[in-house]
């Protein structure tokens, strides 16, 4: 018997910042996001013995454990490990992991965390445990932020775990994904305008959101102003959308992209400054940094009779394109007999 997970990665619209803490405690956060057919993977097979094997074909690792040895995070392999942790059992049943991921860590398209969730969606299958979406999506928070510490915001965790379109809310005491039924010729056309560009690079997230996160405890007036702005344009925007107004689209991507460079001179680069600026001038109508920023993924939108022009630009200036497609669905899990 074989299980297998599949989680989505996201697309954050806007709003990425306002779910930091502790941003969401003191203030309240939101976001605007929707899950793409890109995919976290994962593949549990049961083993006859009490060896627990764990292979990531992203990394080209392979390592093998005991059931009952103490797993240590030394940066190989860690987000299965964590996960495993908390949800191995004290049956000494041993299996074997396959793991990888459409988009590398890095990305800015929540693959990590997308990651974690479809190690929970294994990990709960194989132990027939009851958990609700937002059970999964906490315990993966929990994994990820706490267990291993790496910092970071809330909506990735919540995004793969539900999938679909979403205006998540982030408040002091609970998180509250909020399924948007957008017209379908709404999305349809999204998929049409936007391009989403690998600008050839990856970024260590954990060092903007320091900086974000030290900027917002020293009460910054540039930083606050940003995240304050970020939060009523994700509104703006939310409504825009549910309005079939994406004429307005654009310009609100636009002034999300210029807000969020303002919480922190880490997100943007020179290098990412002039690809955003060159689909500007080839006639994007706005765009934006996907995730932390300082590397990964743009998401541009585009009129479609420039979308080629556009296209071909980026690709000549090294960027990788890809169209976008929308995934209705969150984590999945499956057994194959």
């Amino acid at each position: 018997m074989l299980i297998r997970a599949k989680a989505p990665l996201r697309i954050s619209l806007a709003g990425g910042g306002t779910d930091v803490p502790p941003f969401p405690e003191l203030e309240g956060g939101c976001v605007l996001s929707t899950t793409i057919n890109r995919y976290a993977w994962g593949t549990l097979e049961p083993r006859e013995d009490a060896e627990i094997h764990i292979t990531s074909l992203d990394f080209g690792i392979s390592r093998s454990y005991g059931s009952h040895e103490e797993l240590t995070f030394d940066g190989q392999l860690d987000l299965a490990k964590a996960a495993i942790k908390q949800l191995s059992g004290d049956d000494g049943v041993g299996f074997d992991l396959f793991l990888h991921s459409d988009a590398p860590p890095g990305s800015g398209l929540g693959s990590s965390s997308a990651m974690i969730v479809a190690l929970v969606g294994l990990l709960k299958e194989f132990r027939h445990l009851p958990l609700t979406d937002y059970e999964v999506a906490e315990l993966a928070y929990r994994i990820e932020r706490e267990d291993l510490g790496i910092q970071g915001g809330l909506q990735d965790q919540y995004a793969a775990a539900f999938g679909g379109f979403n205006f998540i809310e982030f408040l002091a005491d609970r998180v509250i994904v909020n399924g948007l039924k957008v017209n379908p010729d709404i999305l349809n056309e999204l998929e049409y305008n936007l391009l989403l560009c690998n600008t050839g690079g990856v970024r260590l997230s954990s060092h903007i959101i320091e900086d974000q996160v030290a900027r917002y405890e020293r009460q910054e007036a540039e930083s606050l102003d940003a995240l304050r702005q970020l939060k009523a344009l994700t509104i703006e925007m939310k409504n825009a959308i549910l309005n079939r107004r994406l004429d307005l689209l654009g310009e609100m991507l636009d002034l999300e992209w210029h807000h969020k460079k303002r919480m922190s001179a880490k997100i943007s680069t020179p290098h990412l400054d002039e690809l955003y600026q060159l689909a500007r001038d080839k006639g994007a109508l706005g765009g934006k940094i996907t995730g932390a920023g300082g590397g990964g993924y743009m998401l541009l939108y585009c009129p479609f009779k420039q979308k080629q022009q556009i296209r071909e630009a980026m690709v000549a200036a090294g960027c990788e394109i890809h169209e976008v497609a929308l995934e209705p669905q969150g984590l999945q899990t499956w057994r194959v007999p």
